[in-house]
């Protein structure tokens, strides 16, 4: 029998200190992720439509299979109708028989396995005492982050810059009453200087962290920059950092990283690796505590995927 699991049941199935875990397996096993479709939708006196889908799959070799779909739609005219422009359904299939198990709630599983990847990057890539963090941004990804990252470091300090102050205070305000030290921080750059990981959740097309600003031992985690054309932190940032990524279409899809490899600045290799080498041993994570590292993400349909079985299997 179909499965269906709402946004709230969704989210309940999803605690991060199960789903960091999961994506760190998960990222150490691998699966199969082709590219994902984009379907343009002609609307007559309004901005035409998207449909993404985004598909992954077992490998053949794994002892039990399954098969997920990402559904994304993207309608613009809605803002005008007072509608969400972004919807995302999930259904998970049998990866040996195709039979549907579960439609679960795509805008969740995106949010909190977005998340959740940055986190267990972070228990990679940060130091082992981290305190401070700085979160830039405070719409629904960027006010999961500090959840997420207690998991993995000990989190004494939140501050939450935006770059609109409202939004900002209402996400402090959120954070205070589940027990986090939160402020709002009206400088950028003194955040900057005093955080010990900075985890931007933005829609910037210029960039906002500055590389001159960064102090020994950050950690810097990147997530809001998914086009060519975004950007979140200037090309010093990158090349002071020691860089990573959740996976190698980062090089090509983030404008972080593809702007300062096109003009030249750093070439390819400046990449040191993927969080899948860095689950399995490959390579290695921080070297020492003075060492500026920096996480470059932009979604993977293998973290749909595990995020989506969590979510199976608990229901």
């Amino acid at each position: 029998m179909l499965k269906i699991a709402d946004a709230a049941t969704t989210s309940r199935h999803l605690d991060y200190s199960r789903l960091v875990e999961a994506l760190d397996r998960g990222f150490a096993q691998g699966c199969v992720v082709p590219v994902r479709h984009h379907h343009t939708i002609e609307k007559d006196n309004q901005p035409d439509a998207t449909l993404l889908l985004m598909p992954a799959w077992s490998k053949s070799s794994d002892e039990v299979r399954f098969l997920g779909v990402k559904l994304v739609t993207v309608f613009p005219g809605n803002m005008a109708k007072g509608l969400a422009g972004l919807t995302s359904t999930y259904v998970l299939y049998d990866g040996d028989t195709g039979l549907p198990l579960a439609m679960l709630d795509g805008n969740v599983i995106t949010a909190r396995r977005t998340v959740a990847t940055s986190a267990l990057a972070a228990r990679y890539l940060s130091r082992k005492d981290s305190r401070k963090l700085l979160v830039l941004g405070s719409g629904r990804v960027a006010s999961l982050i500090p959840e997420a990252y207690r998991t993995v470091r000990p989190i004494a300090e939140v501050s939450v810059w935006d770059i609109n102050p409202e939004g900002a205070a209402r996400m402090v305000t959120d954070l205070n009453n589940k027990g986090f030290l939160a402020f709002v921080e009206n400088d950028l750059e003194a955040g900057v200087r005093n955080a010990d990981i900075i985890s931007a959740a933005t829609l910037a097309t210029s960039p906002l962290i500055q590389g001159a600003w960064l102090s020994a031992g950050t950690h810097v985690d990147l997530i809001g920059g998914f086009t060519p054309h975004m950007r979140e932190a200037d090309s010093e940032v990158v090349l002071r950092a020691t860089v990573y990524v959740d996976t190698p279409e980062s090089l090509h899809e983030a404008g972080d990283l593809r702007q300062p490899i096109a003009s030249g600045l750093i070439s390819p290799n400046h990449i040191c690796g993927t969080l899948a080498e860095l689950a399995t041993a490959a390579i290695k994570g921080r070297s020492n505590p003075n060492q500026i590292t920096l996480f470059k993400a932009v979604g993977s349909g293998l973290a749909d995927l595990v995020a989506a079985k969590l979510v199976f299997d608990s229901l």
